[in-house]
């Protein structure tokens, strides 16, 4: 049966992609010893090293036993026909496909949060803690899960009705409404984020008077860049990692800047990163990705629709009753090869992106202050100096330290 050979694809999908991931991690995992190249040396001294491979071993371990979990988990979910056991569930109190739909995902999502729940408390309370970064109180995980649920079941659960909705109306055609909706919350969600989801989640304060603001607004000026919101984030309460990250467009753009990275770093330095973050901005990589990604998810709605109608997508995955909320599950296993293509080439091109703006930052502010900064960074989150070339290229969004030191004293 076509059902029974689309089934394996999907059991050889996900084995494939699981063998994928050990062999690029033990990979990187045999070049945690490496000797650290002669640009780093200042990074780590020998005691801070040694921290350091512990914590690349010990989260490597912890990344093992995980997955294998998981994937032991999702083959026997799928082998015992555990999805039609959940719809079968979701129809037994509801009978309209949106409710169903909804109650189906919502068994589903919430089950997964229970069964991961130990493993992030793992990670945040025993790894995290043992290596002096974890901050995170366990009130404010449990209030961090709860307020994710709430927003994943609010937003989520809307998006889906809603494209659920136009499924029913319009058919096969419901795919450029889809498109028009995540469209349109990808666009609100990048002008507004930082205004209505992150005070959920963290205390946002403008950045006070004084000599930082001052530098931050000479130099703003001098590559004639309006900038007139900068935020400081507690993410101490969770972390003592340290980060930036700029959102927003028009009057609604913003800088904001981890507490902990004003912490860690001078000044000169945070000018430094703020002048790379000015470059993505100025180099158009923000509406380049916004643009990608609308493109990619209309494809993605696109070839949904033309195999959505399909019973055999259902069927496929064990459950006798073909429906929408069924199909898309089926359909995201089927697409996540290409899914990992696309990703590979987004990946690429964010590290382009990066070289382009560490370029901007040195041409028009300095070069020194950024390398300086990003050492810290990476001393204080006990960064991989050596990851192997293919982990790289698979997953890194951005270049490696070596690689961006190299570029910026060209």
């Amino acid at each position: 049966m076509i059902s029974q050979t689309l089934f394996y694809i999907i059991i050889g999908i996900i084995v494939i992609n699981f063998v994928k991931d050990k062999i690029l991690d033990a990979l990187n995992a045999k070049h945690y010893n490496d000797p650290i190249p002669e640009a780093l040396n200042d990074v780590f001294d020998a005691s801070e090293y040694k921290k350091s491979q512990d914590y690349k071993r010990t989260n490597y371990k912890f990344g093992v036993w995980s997955s294998l979990f998981s994937i032991a988990l999702t083959l026997t979910f799928l082998f015992l026909d555990g999805f039609e056991y959940v719809d079968n569930i979701a129809r037994s109190y509801v009978d309209h496909p949106i409710l169903v739909a909804l109650l189906f995902f919502g068994i589903i999502m919430l089950a997964s949060d229970i069964i991961t729940t130990p493993f992030s408390y793992y990670k945040t309370f025993i790894i995290e803690e043992q290596f002096g970064f974890n901050k995170t109180t366990k009130k404010l995980f449990v209030l961090d899960k709860l307020k994710g649920l709430v927003m994943m079941a609010v937003l989520g659960g809307g998006i889906l009705a809603l494209i659920i909705w136009f499924y029913q109306l319009t058919g096969t055609q419901f795919w450029l409404y889809a498109w028009g909706i995540v469209t349109v919350f990808t666009l609100f969600m990048n002008l507004f984020y930082a205004k209505l989801i992150v005070p959920l989640f963290n205390k946002q304060t403008p950045l006070e008077e004084g000599e930082l603001k001052d530098k931050i607004s000479t130099y703003a000026k001098s590559v004639g860049f309006q900038l007139n919101n900068i935020f400081i984030i507690d993410d101490s309460k969770r972390s003592t990692k340290a980060n930036a990250y700029f959102s927003g467009f028009g009057s609604e753009k913003r800088v904001t800047l981890y507490d902990t990275l004003v912490n860690d770093l001078d000044e000169e330095e945070i000018v430094a990163v703020l002048a790379h973050e000015v470059g993505h901005y100025k180099r158009k990589h923000i509406i380049f990705n916004l643009i990608a990604s609308v493109l990619l998810t209309g494809l993605t709605l696109y070839i949904l629709s033309i195999f959505i109608n399909n019973p055999l997508l259902s069927n496929a995955i064990g459950v006798s009753t073909p429906s929408f909320h069924v199909g898309l599950i089926a359909f995201g296993l089927l697409y996540s090869p290409i899914s990992e293509i696309t990703s590979l080439i987004m990946n690429y091109v964010s590290r382009q992106f990066e070289y382009q703006a560490d370029d901007y930052a040195k041409n028009t502010y300095k070069a020194k202050p950024l390398i300086t900064s990003l050492k810290k960074l990476s001393k204080n989150s006990l960064s991989n100096l050596t990851p192997h070339k293919a982990y790289v290229f698979m997953h890194y969004s951005h270049p490696t330290l070596l690689e961006r030191i190299t570029n910026l004293e060209r």
